[in-house]
């Protein structure tokens, strides 16, 4: 059974097709979507390790699914890679060097795409921070981490309050001094 899952979203089928027959065999799913809408819906519904975007599509564009991974913490940390024939197109709205993902341009090579796809999975660890299989994040230690910082929060919380209270006792009895 696939433990990984790989969400190919362009619109030109070829490309879909030619992406899955350049991946090497191994012990993962590929997924196709034919345009930015499906696309999203995919990788909210799947949660894939590994997004590879073609920029310029009908309903629903790379650049906004783009916009959409950006705006949602959880989805930043899914490798990458950004698809298009047209790389002026892409810099127009995004200027190199790229931070958040990694670009190939069509059309590419086996050994481009591949290439592409460890850039794309070392910018993801580059940029959460954290260890992460053939893409997806590491979601129990994520929450572990969130659920500490919960703790760290609350026990401040008290620690400042207990501090008001002092500070306050230390304000009254300067004030019955300088009476």
């Amino acid at each position: 059974m696939p433990t990984q899952k790989i969400l190919v979203i362009d619109d030109s089928r070829f490309i879909r097709m030619h992406v899955r027959d350049m991946l090497p065999e191994g012990d993962y799913e590929v997924l196709e979507a034919r345009d930015g809408k499906e696309g999203l819906d995919l990788i909210l519904k799947e949660n894939p390790n590994l997004i590879m975007l073609d920029f310029l599509m009908p309903k629903m564009s790379g650049w906004e699914v783009y916009q959409e991974i950006l705006s949602n913490h959880e989805l930043q940390a899914i490798p990458l890679l950004v698809m298009s024939g047209r790389k002026e197109e892409v810099m127009e709205k995004i200027p190199e060097p790229f931070e958040h993902f990694a670009f190939v341009e069509k059309p590419f090579e086996q050994e481009e795409l591949l290439a592409g796809i460890k850039d794309a999975v070392k910018k993801s660890k580059k940029r959460s921070g954290m260890e992460t299989s053939v893409g997806g994040p590491n979601v129990a230690a994520m929450s572990a981490e969130i659920e500490k910082l919960k703790g760290q929060i609350s026990e401040m919380q008290t620690e400042i309050g207990t501090l008001k209270k002092q500070l306050a006792q230390v304000v009254g009895f300067i004030k019955q001094k300088l009476r």
